[in-house]
């Protein structure tokens, strides 16, 4: 798609899959911005932790609540965001994040630069974090330059009171 053209995104547009843990919706692809930056949107179910400890070595993320309430733990640091509320996910930072209450939550992620939106469409493909074979995981997160610690999702599952896979919750947005 040529930049220099306008695009829409409505309610029920857009991809959408399950990562395992929670969902995503692809709104803006690395292609229609130049590569500079991709957009999706993560709705995640009640207490769901999204991913196990990683850092990303070629972008930074930043993620903006739309609706519930999202904890992090960004280096030693752990937040809590609430609607409104940006939080700032710099490249090289071992983090991990959740839906941080009891009721869903919705977050539009930018990543900058593009490209680590194919991650996750690669990822619905082999049936999402849990669901992919070891190796093949392993494969993609390599790819992407992506480091991820699987070891540690029981100790963040005890320590944020959050389960890992999350259910699959894809009605986080409008889509009757």
């Amino acid at each position: 798609m040529s930049m220099h053209k306008a695009k829409i995104v409505g309610p029920r547009d857009g991809r959408v899959g399950f990562l395992g843990s929670i969902g995503v919706r692809f709104l803006i692809d690395g292609p229609d911005a130049a590569e500079r930056f991709s957009l999706v949107e993560h709705p995640m179910g009640p207490r769901a932790l999204a991913a196990p400890l990683h850092r990303h070595n070629r972008e930074d993320e930043y993620s903006f609540v739309l609706q519930g309430r999202m904890g992090a733990l960004l280096g030693d640091e752990v937040v809590e965001a609430g609607v409104g509320d940006l939080v700032f996910k710099p490249r090289k930072q071992w983090h991990t994040f959740w839906n941080a209450g009891d009721e869903p939550c919705r977050i539009l992620e930018i990543i900058s630069p593009a490209g680590f939106e194919r991650f996750f469409a690669e990822l619905v493909d082999l049936g999402g974090v849990s669901g992919a074979e070891p190796q093949m995981l392993a494969d993609l997160c390599a790819r992407y330059e992506l480091d991820m610690r699987p070891d540690t999702v029981p100790e963040l599952v005890q320590r944020f009171n959050v389960q890992f896979p999350g259910e699959e919750i894809l009605a986080g947005w409008p889509r009757e």
